[in-house]
Parts: C-alpha cells; structure tokens; sequence
C-alpha cells in the first residue's frame, strides 16, 4: 500500500472517520458526509490550511517516510560461510565475532578514523536537535564517531552576532562544536561543520574553522527527506521578524502589521521559516571547495539528496573533480525534523535505487582510473543487519552508514529514563533492571570505570547512545563473522543476495538462487 492512497496518518494527526474503508484511489472515505467536523488530510486542511502539510508536533519529534516502497533493504539476505576467514587467521579459536575490526576512515588519506563506521548526518536547526544536542555530541564523541552540525544553526541563533553580512559570534553553534570537541578521545570521530545557501552566504563554515577549531566542513545539496530548504517552526514574533531581516523567507510575513495582529489574536501561532534551494554548477562548486581550503578545512565532504539520477552523477563527479573526502548519499524514504509530509514520501529516488546507482556511477569513473570519493550511504538505516547490507551494497566504496533518526530516538529515550530516575518514578517495564543509572543502561558501570570523576558529568542520553552503539557494533560483529570478513574493508558485494528479481535487476546483486553458480559447478563436477 503506498502513501499516494493515504488521506490520513499519525503524522499529521489526521484520521478517516470511516476507519478501514476508505477509497483506494483518493483514500477518502467511502461515504462522506455533511456534518463531519473534518479529521481527515482534506477536512483539517479546510480549517488549519497550509499547518497540515507538516508532521506534528513539531520540536519534539522526528518522522519518516509512510510509503511501502516496491524495493527495500528486505529484499536482501546476508549471506554467510562454513569457510575460512578473510582478515585473519582461519582458526576457531582466534576467528571470533569480538575480534572483528570496526574501525573505518574517511578521506584519501586515511585520516579521519571512526571507531564504529557511523555517522550522523546533518542536525541542524529544528528544537528537537537543539534540545538534545548533549546527548548527541557526548555520546558520538565518546564512540568515536562522526557528528554533523546541520545547516541554519548560526542562523537561528538569536545570541549571534552578524556584522556586514558575516557571522562573528554564536554561542550556539560554539556550544555544539566545542561539547563533541570536549569528549572526543584519541583522535577518533569528527565534528563535521554543515552549510546550505544561506549558511555559506553568512560564513558561517570560515567562522567554524577560524575560530572554533572545526576541521571538516560539509558542503549540502539537499537531502533525502525533501527537495526544498530547511524550515521550522517560529512561535515567537520577535525571533520571527529576527530571522526575515536576516534574509530568511518567513511565512506568514512577521513585518506586516495585518499578519502582527492576526497573530497576537491568536488566528495562528507559529510563523515558518524556510531556507533557499541552491544552484549547482560545477565551477561554484570546485571554486568553493577551493575557498574552503585556503580557509583552513582540512577535510571537506558533501551530501547530496535523493535527486533525480543526472544530479547523483553529478554528486559523483563533482566530488572526483573536486578531491572532496568523502560524499553521503541520502535516500528518500528516511527521516527529519520538519519536511513536507506529501514531499517526503512521494518525491525522489528510493534508497536501493540511489545506492545502487552511486555504486554503479563510482565503479564507471574508478573504470577510468578517476578519484573516487569514500562514499556514506543514509536514509533509513537504524539496525546492524541494514548496516551490513548498506555496506555491502556500495562495496568497495562505502566505508560508512549515516543514520540520524534512530541516534536521536536513543538519546530521547535516555534522557527521559534520567528524567524518571531522578523523580523516583520509574515505570515498572524499566524499574525491573533497578533504579539506578547503572543497572538500567548495561554500559554504565563500563564508563564508569573508564571515566571516574568525569562519569557524573555524562548525561543519560549520552550514555544511551553509547549502549545502542554498542548493540549496533556487537550485532554487526556478529555478521561480518559469520560471512567470515574481519574488516569493514572485506565486505563485497557477494556478501549478499537478492530475494526477488527486481531487486536484482535494480541492484546488480544476483538472486539467492544463483549465488555461486561457477563455484557449485567446480564442487559437484
């Protein structure tokens, strides 16, 4: 069942009154009717217009895409072997799944290392970044692993200080560079800087590499969650009218006195602030990148959304020519803060589909000796068996997967479990592992050892990242063992095999059924 039949979700607070039975064609109800007070999308859209085109409630939630698409990563088994062991000695005793290597890099340098191949990609502007940017920057640091500042951060800071156009100052942005900066151990994991139209229109990534020590910056083209800029929801007048005299669009106008009244009368309650689509040309681009390295970045990446094919070769290609070190590739389908409910389900290229293309487009320059960017793949991954198989699917190119949706989902969770320890009320479905920090997170009483004095600073939403780290990197230790590769940099795409004939058409991954054709010959004779 796809999206398009849906004229109700969750997400928009919007239901059928009819329950079930609803028109497959429209997904209105069978039978509407006069005097229905209007709860599905077209009845709430009578009333509340435009609010209804967004997941609700804003600031305190993240939503994904509803569509069943005809292709997803199900559609892929891992496959494992009795034999031997690629990346260490083929012995039982030492071939063990707690010796599997997760360490990956970035960059052709190698030089950006990740304990875990994890990154978060962009997190920017919306609340629920904002109010849980401690858990993220604690825990991704104490993991190793790669966090992303997404765009409008400087921007939407009502503390920053713009002079002649350019950012000087913001304590916000400041804020989330230096915490991951605080609790990142031996070099591992990075802080990655992110910039959309406005933010590069500020120098907001020159402010980050002068003045906060931020060694990758992240160029955005878009994202797999929508084709447009980055919004959000405004309830303040004052900050409304801040940011439209900043240059960003605001809808309802903040500086029309009509609009003023109408909202200090309570006719709506929250403005909307919208960011501009970028022009990509391949002369800005490489001049850009340039720009970023005569100001000091180290390391430059950027992430494109879930365009049509033409913009992922040209993704490709503009990273090759431009040396950038690495390019995430998000797929619709995945997760944000706040996109068009319609647009994130019915536009762009799925994720197998844009996966499966990026490898082929990278294996099509690699042919021609060009460089080829480290490849991330992102949207929708959130477990370690799609973890193995986005791995092995953009094999030998991607060295990572991005998943921010889920990370978020474990914060929120651990800082409300801390909440609820402090208040004593803790719910019986968690009180049956204890009342304390380290009897219900099974990673505490490891930090604690590790960390001493420094621990009590942990917040539990740093901590509950860690341990879902931790069961990402113990589950996928345990595939990677059993298809015997040892090393993120052994897993290939013969790793897998496709269940249906679609997916192996779309993918070029060979059906379950025809797996080691040549191999079974050379066994039976």
């Amino acid at each position: 069942m796809t999206l398009t039949r849906y004229n109700a979700t969750a997400a928009t607070l919007t239901k059928n009154r009819t329950g079930g039975d609803w028109c497959p064609v429209s997904g209105m109800c069978v039978t509407c009717v006069e005097g229905c007070i209007g709860m599905c999308e077209v009845g709430k859209s009578a009333y509340r217009g435009h609010e209804v085109i967004y997941p609700q409630p804003f600031g305190i939630m993240t939503t994904a895409s509803q569509k069943d698409y005809p292709i997803d990563l199900s559609h892929f088994n891992i496959m494992g072997t009795a034999v031997g062991a690629v990346g260490i000695e083929a012995d039982s005793d030492i071939a063990i799944f707690p010796n599997v290597d997760l360490e990956t890099t970035l960059g052709p340098d190698k030089a950006i290392k990740l304990r875990l191949p994890i990154v978060i990609p962009g997190l920017g502007s919306t609340n629920v970044a904002l109010q849980n940017w401690d858990g993220l920057a604690i825990g991704a640091a104490l993991t190793g692993t790669v966090l992303t500042i997404g765009e409008n951060v400087c921007g939407m800071d009502v503390e920053s200080k713009i002079e002649n156009g350019r950012v000087v100052y913001s304590p916000e942005l400041e804020r989330r560079v230096k915490l991951f900066q605080e609790w990142q151990r031996d070099g591992y994991g990075a802080i990655v800087l992110q910039a959309n139209v406005e933010d590069t229109r500020l120098g907001v990534q020159e402010y980050g590499i002068e003045k906060l020590g931020v060694e990758v910056v992240e160029l955005k083209w878009g994202q797999g969650a929508k084709d447009i800029g980055g919004e959000v929801k405004i309830k303040s007048l004052e900050k409304a009218q801040l940011l439209k005299k900043r240059g960003y669009i605001v809808l309802p106008d903040p500086l029309d006195p009509d609009r003023i009244e109408e909202f200090k009368k309570g006719t709506f309650t929250e403005f909307e602030r919208h960011s501009r689509v970028g022009m990509v040309t391949e002369e800005d681009f490489i001049e850009r990148v340039e720009e970023l390295r005569k100001a000091g970045a180290k390391y430059i990446a950027l992430k494109t959304g879930a365009y049509r094919p033409a913009d992922l070769a040209r993704a490709v290609k503009f990273a090759s020519l431009a040396k950038v070190d690495y390019l995430t590739v998000d797929g619709a389908g995945g997760g944000t803060g706040m996109s068009p409910w319609r647009m994130m389900n019915e536009w762009g290229l799925p994720g197998v589909e844009m996966w499966s293309l990026t490898q082929q487009y990278c294996e099509r320059l690699a042919k021609k000796g060009e460089y080829v960017p480290d490849i991330i793949l992102a949207g929708g991954f959130i477990l370690e068996d799609q973890m193995f198989k986005g791995l092995a699917l953009g094999a030998p190119y991607v060295k990572a997967i991005g998943m921010a949706r889920s990370p978020l989902a474990a914060v929120m969770v651990g800082k409300t479990i801390g909440k609820e320890i402090e208040a004593g009320q803790l719910p019986v479905y968690l009180e049956r592992f204890g009342r304390t920090r380290e009897s219900i997170f099974v990673t505490a009483e490891e930090l604690k050892r590790e960390y001493g004095k420094d621990y009590d600073r942990i917040p539990t939403s740093a901590i509950a990242l860690y341990t879902y780290y931790e069961r990402l990197a113990q589950g996928l230790s345990q595939f990677m063992c059993g298809s015997r590769k040892f090393a993120i940099e052994h897993i290939t795409r013969d790793d897998i095999a496709t269940l249906t004939p679609e997916a192996a058409r779309v993918s070029g991954i060979p059906l379950v059924t025809d797996l080691d054709a040549e191999e079974v010959d050379r066994i039976l004779g």
